[in-house]
């Protein structure tokens, strides 16, 4: 008789669990949601003559406040102007920054809620997938762990990625849950939003038989080509830089980086490059030593040996098999960006139910957040390069951080290795 997922033992630390007042998510709703929005209120995001201030300092949300601006003097994106995001962050940044008649308090205000709601729904993801895996105490024992991380905070306001973990969480949630079709439109949502949320077909190939893994394919990419086709019609030249711009940056934070010479974020030009598409190619750093094919072939070789070793084919092995997805490609890209925490802890904590999850999270995000912004605060007189007293560090942190994923990801292939139980 088969086991049900809370009693199917998990290898190693007792997962977490919490019972009484606790347990009610509708109490965990109205604090999660509140704190944010009492916080939002309180620091409220301003423009003032001496540079931004509240809640969205050290963020992008002045970044993608700007770019939005271009449909004032430029008119439409994809039309007129290039845009490194794809559609629906791009066409969402400008919806709001236009219905809020372009000034950035209430720009701020409004993309910061719009962020938050769906980080309401990857609190309810977390739970959802958490008590699917390990029982219905986990579940909401991981919600209350996420809510109270410090990453999930920060980027609600300071970037869009926690649109990118509710699409990538989504498509994950209907995989377990068996409907393929709307997982496909999910990550196909997501890959429209941020390209990772696309990674999910790999797991589909692996843990699906071949006409189900062909059919979701081809339902994802109908769905993202429905979207592009016509804006590659209108203006091909504004819209392709929405699917290259990412790939051709110098590297930058990670430990390519260091190889390469280049000790400083990832950026693109000044604002008015964003008329002209083939800026969206101009490198602003050192070329890579090691260049992108290799890195990305080394990338696909790993994953397909995974792919051929992997032996545990029920529904925590399909979580690892995505969360060991996506820190390869993480691992492998030229750059590394902070906020992509915002997709990694939630897998981490799914994958790790444990007291040893909750501190891998920790330790990264103490990794991250010492990197940027404590050390990059610190460039302004350098423009934003690392030099001098702060390069020690900065390639001690980059160091632990790539050797903290690898890790992780040592963990996960351990866990893809294992017979499930029953």
């Amino acid at each position: 008789m088969a086991k049900t997922p809370s009693s199917v033992p998990v290898y190693g630390e007792k997962p977490a669990a919490v019972t009484g007042l606790l347990g009610d998510f509708r109490l965990l709703l109205i604090l999660f949601i509140a704190f944010r929005v009492l916080l939002l209120l309180v620091y409220q995001p301003l423009l003032v003559e001496g540079g931004e201030r509240g809640i969205t300092v050290g963020g992008d949300y002045q970044t993608y406040f700007n770019i939005a601006s271009l449909s004032d003097s430029l008119g439409a994106p994809f039309r007129d102007w290039w845009s490194e995001f794809p559609p629906v962050w791009t066409y969402l940044s400008v919806l709001i920054y236009q219905g809020t008649g372009g000034g950035y308090a209430g720009y701020g205000l409004l993309l910061g809620l719009a962020v938050l709601a769906f980080d309401v729904g990857n609190l309810a993801l977390v739970r959802n997938i958490g008590a699917h895996l390990y029982g219905a105490a986990t579940g909401p024992a991981l919600a209350w762990i996420y809510a109270l991380l410090l990453a999930p905070l920060v980027f609600t306001f300071w970037t869009f990625e926690p649109l990118a973990a509710f699409w990538l969480l989504l498509g994950l949630w209907w995989l377990l849950k068996k409907r393929d079709a709307r997982s496909a439109l999910a990550a196909a949502a997501g890959a429209l939003t941020k390209l990772t949320p696309a990674l999910l077909v790999g797991a589909v190939w692996r843990f699906r038989e071949g006409r189900s893994a062909a059919r979701y394919t081809a339902l994802l990419a109908g769905a993202f080509a429905l979207v592009y086709l016509p804006l590659l019609a209108q203006n091909a030249a504004m819209t392709l830089p929405s699917l290259t711009a990412q790939f051709n940056k110098a590297s930058y934070q990670t430990v390519w980086a260091l190889v390469d010479g280049n000790y400083r974020t990832g950026n693109f030009g000044p604002l008015a490059d964003r008329a002209d598409p083939t800026r969206a190619t101009v490198m602003q750093g050192y070329p890579a030593v090691v260049p992108g094919w290799l890195r990305l072939g080394a990338a696909l070789a790993l994953g397909v040996f995974v792919f051929a070793r992997a032996r545990r084919f029920d529904d925590r092995g399909l979580v690892a098999f995505v969360t060991l997805t996506l820190l390869i490609f993480f691992l492998q890209a030229q750059g590394w960006s902070p906020q992509w925490l915002a997709q990694i802890a939630p897998l981490v904590l799914l994958c790790f139910p444990t007291r040893s999850g909750v501190l891998i999270v920790v330790l990264l995000s103490a990794a991250v957040f010492v990197e940027y912004p404590f050390l990059f605060i610190r460039t302004g007189d350098t423009g934003g390069e690392i030099t001098g007293a702060l390069v020690g560090p900065f390639v001690t942190l980059v160091l632990a951080r790539t050797i903290l994923l690898a890790g992780v990801c040592v963990a996960l292939y351990r866990k893809l290795r294992q017979e499930p139980a029953g």
